[in-house]
């Protein structure tokens, strides 16, 4: 194994989630020696030789999360609580307090690059994106409480940066990756699939809209150029970076070719974006007012996210980060298919 000591030893938090465990597994096969940070232990960590420290952000102290900081160079923050439904509570909690306290436990024990794992969501705006780039504002408003933690969390990490640390300065980035999706996904691609199965998913808009898709191998490939930029200079230092595949998809064409390849029904209902919009802002005042569990079957955020345009602009990642995508969409699409085919037999 060749062993690069630049980045110094690392520290990721969400080690066994989906793409901090792709990030964990690049950093190994670099040599580097890693540390993750969970909610809980992961065998394939272990047998990479990846030490693992339980924690919860959102409620450690900064006594122990200094603790668990001490001794490393590089700080990648990739945990998060996601979704579109839930207690403001649980995501500032999560995403905001948990990003603080590692904010300034790394100011406390000197390290010297903090790569943030934000979402496009933080300056979604209910309008169509097409190529934007980092001329996006934050919104005055978010639709849902995990954008608008997001939101906040970017703004302190990217304010940290420059700050006097205990050996000199912080620097930090953050990453937008959009829509992470690949073999062994837990979520995205499962959650739609199994939607479409139960003929609960249906086609919101005009169905054309073209949307970014992030690989989770090139996902982990974009943090650890993105490390490696803060090492070589201040260029990427304090700013925000869009991490898509190069070329956008057809967001429901493209569906499509996941569920005729799993054997799933493509939905054959419809709705216009404003009818969807308009059932999500009814739905969550009814899922507000009585005690109903689980997330509403459509919200406002969902609708516009099922029918806006939204591609991102990969040049100031290739120019500041030096960032080229190693796996294409075709390619990336067969790969996650195989895989949604082999768990669907099992």
């Amino acid at each position: 194994m060749a062993v690069y000591d630049d980045l110094g030893p690392c520290l990721v938090t969400g080690g066994g989630g989906f793409l901090g465990g792709a990030l964990v597994r690049r950093l190994r096969e670099q040599g580097y020696s890693v540390t993750s940070a969970s909610r809980g232990r992961y065998p394939a960590l272990e047998r990479i030789g990846v030490r693992q420290v339980e924690i919860d952000l959102a409620s450690a102290s900064l006594p122990v999360v200094r603790d668990l900081v001490g001794g490393h160079d590089t700080v990648f923050h990739v945990a998060a609580l996601t979704g579109v439904w839930g207690p403001r509570e649980l995501f500032w909690n999560t995403n905001v307090r948990g990003t603080q306290v590692l904010l300034d436990a790394a100011l406390d024990a000197g390290v010297a690059r903090f790569v943030y794992t934000s979402s496009p969501s933080a300056i979604f705006d209910g309008k169509d994106h097409v190529d934007a780039g980092p001329e996006l504002a934050y919104p005055a408003r978010h639709l849902a409480y995990y954008p608008a933690s997001k939101a906040e969390a970017e703004r302190r990490v990217l304010a940290a940066n420059g700050l006097e640390t205990a050996s000199g300065e912080l620097r930090t980035v953050a990453l937008r990756p959009h829509l992470v999706f690949g073999p062994g996904d837990p979520h995205l691609l499962p959650r739609v699939i199994e939607r479409a199965r139960a003929a609960r998913l249906p086609v919101i808009g005009k169905g054309t809209n073209r949307v970014s898709m992030t690989y989770v191998d090139n996902g982990a490939l974009a943090h650890v150029a993105a490390a490696k930029s803060l090492l070589r200079s201040d260029r990427a230092a304090g700013k925000a970076y869009f991490v898509n595949q190069a070329e956008p998809v057809e967001l429901w064409p493209w569906l499509f070719s996941i569920f005729d390849a799993v054997g799933v029904p493509r939905p054959k209902r419809r709705l216009s974006a404003q009818t969807a919009y308009v059932a999500g802002a009814f739905l969550e005042g009814l899922w507000k007012l009585l005690p109903l569990g689980g997330e509403p079957p459509m919200t406002r955020f969902v609708a516009q996210q099922l029918s806006l345009s939204h591609t991102y602009d990969l040049g100031p990642a290739r120019r500041d980060l030096g960032y080229e995508e190693r796996v294409g969409l075709a390619e990336a699409t067969q790969r996650t298919i195989a895989d949604l085919a082999a768990r669907t037999r099992n």
